[in-house]
């Protein structure tokens, strides 16, 4: 008989996406809408623009305040419009 020879597989995961935005809205339970701001050039005229792009984070403790700079990183979808959640406030609104 042959002795079956089990292959551990090791599955390597992707990292992670992280963005450092602003925080603009912290009115949902547990939930900020953070913006990032980037400058597109525009591709006939050449002239920048400025795109914002708005990303709903989860805040376990509610501890953001509108204003504060922070870090967040992707993860599973938490709800419909939710994928991503707060790493660290790197800076408090004054």
């Amino acid at each position: 008989m042959e002795a079956t020879q089990e292959k551990t597989a090791t599955v390597k995961r992707a990292t992670r996406k992280t963005r450092v935005g602003v925080v603009t809205s912290t009115k949902m339970q547990k939930t900020i809408t953070v913006s990032l701001d980037r400058k597109v050039k525009h591709p006939k005229y050449g002239k920048f623009l400025h795109k914002t792009t708005k990303f709903m984070a989860h805040d376990e403790k509610n501890e953001c305040k509108e204003g504060d700079l922070v870090k967040i990183m992707e993860t599973r979808p938490l709800s419909k419009n939710k994928s991503w959640r707060l790493i660290e406030i790197i800076e408090r609104a004054k």
